[in-house]
Parts: structure tokens; sequence; C-alpha cells
């Protein structure tokens, strides 16, 4: 099937369809993924019905991408500028049983005050790759300047979940987990794939490049306080991120990637 095009309120999006009908819908906004549904058209990422989408601020739901900072742990802006800057798609197509879209950033394309802030070369590289059951998202930081330059950077994936107190996660920690209201938690050097299961079934979730892994819901208290969610809507999600949080330096002319795999696992 033929990737297009398309708007999403007010953003420019491109739709990448699997020959198996599974799609996932990408923001140029952001190089921001809104939407992936597997080939039995189930949503499997959560969206905030408050979030904007007129390009005037963060999206709130998807994947935002982040990047050259993790949360407030540095001195530019929170979760770094990526999720809000402008991409452009390069590349798209199917292959075999697969569809796929390239999507870059680089400097030459930021915001005059973004780009004084940041003054660094770089290109950024987001690979979406979408397959009957599976999405792949790769990330990829080349450093094109002929200075280093220090980064973090997090794939920071909602998934949509019936029910918050039901959701069992596996794989950070000895055994599984029950998540019931706000939870924050950074966990270093993540090994072996992840488990998420809900109402929704299984998400096997694998990552390679990021050592970290983030799990985040802001709970009833800080959800209330949010203007881009409703006050319910916490308990539709979780947060799992794959991240790299202390900071990576790339010399001149280095790159660093990194993948994010996402399954949905046939119930038994």
């Amino acid at each position: 099937m033929e990737n297009s095009t398309v708007k999403y309120g007010k953003l420019p999006t491109v739709r990448v369809t699997a020959p198996s009908g599974a799609q996932a819908v990408v923001s140029l906004y952001g190089g921001h993924l809104l939407s992936w549904k597997t080939a039995d058209g189930q949503e499997r990422l959560f969206f905030s019905e408050k979030s904007a989408l007129d390009g005037s601020r963060a999206i709130r739901g998807g994947v935002p991408v982040i990047f050259p900072q993790f949360a407030a742990r540095g001195t530019g802006m929170r979760h770094g500028f990526a999720r809000v800057s402008n991409w452009h798609l390069t590349e798209t197509g199917t292959h075999a049983d697969a569809a796929f879209a390239r999507f870059v950033l680089t400097d030459e394309w930021l915001e005059p005050e973004v780009a004084a802030a940041w003054p660094h070369k770089f290109k950024l590289v987001l690979d979406v790759v979408v397959r009957a059951d599976d999405i792949r998202l790769s990330l990829t930081v080349h450093n094109t300047g002929e200075a280093p330059f220090e980064f973090s950077g997090a794939l920071h994936t909602y998934f949509l979940v019936d029910e918050l107190g039901k959701v069992r996660i596996d794989g950070v920690q000895e055994g599984e987990f029950a998540i019931t209201d706000k939870y924050d938690h950074i966990y270093f050097g993540v090994e072996g794939p992840l488990a998420l299961r809900s109402g929704h079934g299984t998400l096997k979730l694998e990552q390679e490049g990021f050592p970290d892994a983030v799990i985040w819901n802001p709970g009833a208290a800080d959800a209330a306080a949010l203007v881009d969610m409703g006050d319910e809507e916490y308990d539709r999600f979780v947060c799992i991120e794959p991240a790299t949080i202390a900071p990576r330096t790339l010399a001149p002319e280095e790159s660093w990637r990194g993948w994010h795999i996402i399954t949905a696992v046939p119930a038994e």
C-alpha cells in the first residue's frame, strides 16, 4: 500500500502503511509518531484529547523525540528542541512485508534562537519501519561539525492502556510490578526485553543502543495541573521510554544510534 501525506489537525503528517494494513502516522513537527495501529486495527499509543495540533507547543502523547537534553538535566530547553522543531521527510516506501519512512532534522533547519542556544552542527535521523505486528524506531545522531558535543536522548513512548491499575510491567526489576498513581523512575543499565501487559494485550519492548529505560505516569494530581491533558487521562497510559540519560560525547564525524522495537504478542 502507498504511504501518503495527510493533515492531523493543522499538522502535516506522513501515514506509513504496511502491506498488512498496519499503520503509523508521523508528524513533521517534532518528527513525532502520533499513532501506531497493528494489522488488527488496534491503536497502541495514547494521545491526549487536549494536545495542541497546531505546532504551538510540544505534542502530548505518541512518541516525542527527546534531544539533546533529557528533562531538566541541563541548561537548555526541557527535553530538548527536537520535539518542537520541523523535520523533513527524505525517504518513504514499502519492501516485502514492511513500510518505512525516514525523517531528518539538521542544525540548518532550527529556529535562530534555538540554534544560538545550542550552536552545534548535527544531523538527526529517525527511521520508522512498520510491519503487521511490530514497529521499529531508530534514532541516529551524527556530529557534522568540527567540535565535539554532548547529548542525551530518549523516545518518550506513551502506551495506550485500558486502566492504569491493571497494567503490569516486567523486565526492569525482579518480577513484574504495577503502577497505581504517580510514578517517575529511571532504570539504568536495562538488559533484555521488557513486557507491558494490559487490557490491550501484551507488548514486547526491545531496545538497542539505549542503555536505560524511564517509566512515567503523572498520577491524578499532576495530570490535573497539565493544560494539555484531561484530568482522567492519566488512567489511560503509561510511558516506557528507551533512553540514554548520562550525556554522551560525540566527536566530529562520529555517530550514535538507538533502536526501539515494539511487538504485539499474540494472545495464547
